[in-house]
C-alpha cells in the first residue's frame, strides 16, 4: 500500500522511509505541504499519510483542512505527527481532519501498529464503498452507478466529439422462468445472464442492472453500427448456451435496444431511445437487437 510521508526534516524523512519500506509500504516522500497537498488529490494518489505538523508553506493541519473539504472519495487516512502536545493542540489537528496523531520523539514500531490500523480502516471504507455501488445479487454496477458511468461518458462524448451508445436490454418471458422453476431458479439465471454479459464486453465498456431483469451497457466511442453489433455479440452470448440453475437447464434469450449519440446532453433522453428500441424488439417477437436511429 502506498504511503504519503510529508516532513520537512531530511533525516525524519529517510528513517521513516527505510522503516516504512523494510514493512512492506510503498513509500513516497515530499517536504513541504503543497507538495503533500498535490500528491494526495492525484487520482491514484496514497490513501495513507503521515503528515509533520510544522511544515513550510502549508502545513500539516492545514493540508488535513484542504483534503477533508473536498469530495468524499477516496478517502485518505491521516496520521499527524505532532511535537505539540496539550490536549488543545491535538484536537486541534483531529478536528481539522486528522483520523489519528503521533507525538514526536515517536517510536516506529507504534506508528507501524498506527498504519496497520490505518490500513484495517481503509479496507473497510473501500469494501463498504464498493457494495454500495454493486447489485447484491449479481455483483454488477447497481442502477445509481451505471446512470452515474452514463453521464460521465456522455460528457466526454461532447467534449471529445465521440459517440458513445447506451444499451438496454431485458431477459424475455423472464416472469415464467420464475413461475416454472421457481425464484432460486430465477436468481441463478440472472447472475449467469450477469456473467456472460460480463464476460463479452470490451474493457472500456460497462455493465450494470437497470432493475429486475434488466440491465443497461455503457459502450463509449460506440456509434449506432457498432452498437448494435456489440449488442447482437451479448445476444449470442446469452441464448447459445442453455443456462443451468438448480439442476435445470434452462433455454434464456434477451432482447437489446441500442441508441448511440454525440450531441445529447440528458442521460434521460439516450435512455428513452434505447428503451424505445429495446420495446420494438419485444414487439418484433422477441430475442432480437434493434437500433433506434
Amino acid at each position: 500500500m502506498k504511503v504519503l510521508v510529508a516532513d520537512d526534516s531530511p533525516i525524519s524523512r529517510h528513517l521513516l522511509q527505510v522503516s516504512l519500506c523494510s514493512s512492506g509500504y510503498e513509500t513516497h516522500l515530499v517536504a513541504d505541504g503543497p507538495e503533500a497537498l498535490q500528491m494526495l488529490e492525484q487520482e491514484d494518489g496514497p490513501k495513507l499519510a503521515i503528515l509533520d505538523w510544522m511544515m513550510p508553506n502549508l502545513d500539516g493541519v492545514e493540508v488535513c483542512r484542504a483534503i477533508k473539504m473536498r469530495a468524499a472519495e477516496p478517502y485518505v487516512y491521516i496520521i499527524l505527527l505532532t511535537a505539540k502536545g496539550r490536549q488543545e493542540e491535538i484536537n486541534e489537528g483531529l478536528e481539522a481532519g486528522a483520523d489519528d496523531y503521533i507525538t514526536k520523539p515517536f517510536d516506529l514500531q507504534e506508528l507501524k501498529a498506527r498504519l496497520r490500523v490505518g490500513k484495517r480502516i481503509l479496507e473497510l471504507h473501500e469494501q463498504l464503498a464498493s457494495q454500495a455501488r454493486h447489485d447484491s445479487l449479481t455483483s454488477l454496477l447497481n442502477r445509481s452507478a451505471i446512470l452515474e458511468v452514463l453521464q460521465k461518458e456522455l460528457i466526454r462524448s461532447m467534449r471529445e466529439k465521440t459517440p458513445v451508445a447506451a444499451i438496454m436490454t431485458d431477459l424475455d418471458h423472464f416472469k415464467d422462468v420464475n413461475d416454472t422453476y421457481g425464484h432460486l431458479a430465477g436468481d441463478a439465471v440472472l447472475r449467469e445472464a450477469a456473467r456472460r454479459l460480463s464476460a463479452s464486453l470490451r474493457a472500456s465498456d460497462a455493465v450494470g442492472r437497470y432493475g429486475g431483469e434488466e440491465f443497461l451497457i455503457v459502450a463509449p466511442s460506440c456509434g449506432a453500427a457498432g452498437g448494435a453489433d456489440l449488442a447482437e455479440r451479448l445476444r449470442e452470448s446469452i441464448c447459445g448456451v442453455p443456462i443451468d440453475a438448480s439442476g435445470r437447464t434452462i433455454v434464456v434469450t434477451m432482447s437489446f435496444g441500442v441508441a448511440a449519440t454525440c450531441e445529447l446532453k440528458q442521460v434521460n433522453q439516450l435512455l428513452h431511445m434505447a428503451d424505445e428500441a429495446l420495446y420494438a424488439a419485444k414487439k418484433a417477437g422477441r430475442n432480437r437487437v434493434e437500433v433506434n436511429s
